[in-house]
């Protein structure tokens, strides 16, 4: 049986509606740190919320939709992070890429290692397959946007975009499982983008 981790809300008290949906994504990411994705349940979050199982079930109705609501979670910051930083970047390749490496990589880092048990869990349900689908075509539809200046008329066609991708959480899952580190992981995926440019403009020459 698992055994009690801190609560976000002792003792109970009167909240918004916003504000306990808020505390119960909070104490929804720390099971998931501290126990694992498989032991997220609307019950088990209940419990460690100190709500009456009611409670949870009207703010995320399923686990699956508790999942849902997690990953949004994590891809609203994610693109958060990337825009503030995409904003006070230089117009150069070079400055483009590193804001793209260095948001991707240090939201996955500052999530920890729950985000890939989440991501994973999200295979498991068509539905919660389709969310993640479509948060990942819009990132790749702004990374082509963001680096159109630099890659010739023709622009990055769409396989290198999703290889971009699947170099970007390879290395990202493996600096949060601490395989390598986050520099590693940020250098890698730079390197991946400008090569990935380059290759782009020769086809186009």
């Amino acid at each position: 049986m698992a055994g009690p981790i801190s609560s976000d809300a002792k003792p109970r008290r009167r909240l918004s509606r916003q504000d306990r949906h808020e505390q119960l994504v909070r104490v929804a990411w720390r099971l998931v740190r501290e126990e694992g994705t498989e032991a997220l349940s609307l019950g088990r979050l209940a419990e460690l919320a100190d709500v009456a199982k009611p409670v949870v079930y009207d703010h995320f109705g399923t686990r699956a939709g508790l999942l849902a609501v997690l990953y949004r979670d994590f891809d609203a910051r994610q693109t958060a992070l990337m825009d503030a930083a995409l904003l006070d970047s230089e117009p150069t390749l070079a400055s483009k890429a590193a804001v793209i490496a260095s948001s991707y990589v240090d939201c996955v880092l500052l999530q920890g290692r729950e985000i890939p048990g989440v991501i994973a869990a999200l295979a498991g349900s068509p539905e919660l397959e389709g969310i993640k689908r479509d948060y990942r075509t819009n990132f790749i539809e702004k990374c082509r946007r963001v680096l159109a200046p630099f890659s010739g008329e023709a622009g990055i066609q769409a396989a290198g975009l999703w290889a971009m991708l699947g170099a970007a959480d390879a290395v990202s899952e493996a600096a949060a499982m601490g395989d390598i580190s986050g520099g590693q992981a940020r250098d890698e995926l730079y390197e991946t983008i400008l090569a990935l440019v380059a290759r782009t403009r020769r086809s186009a020459d």
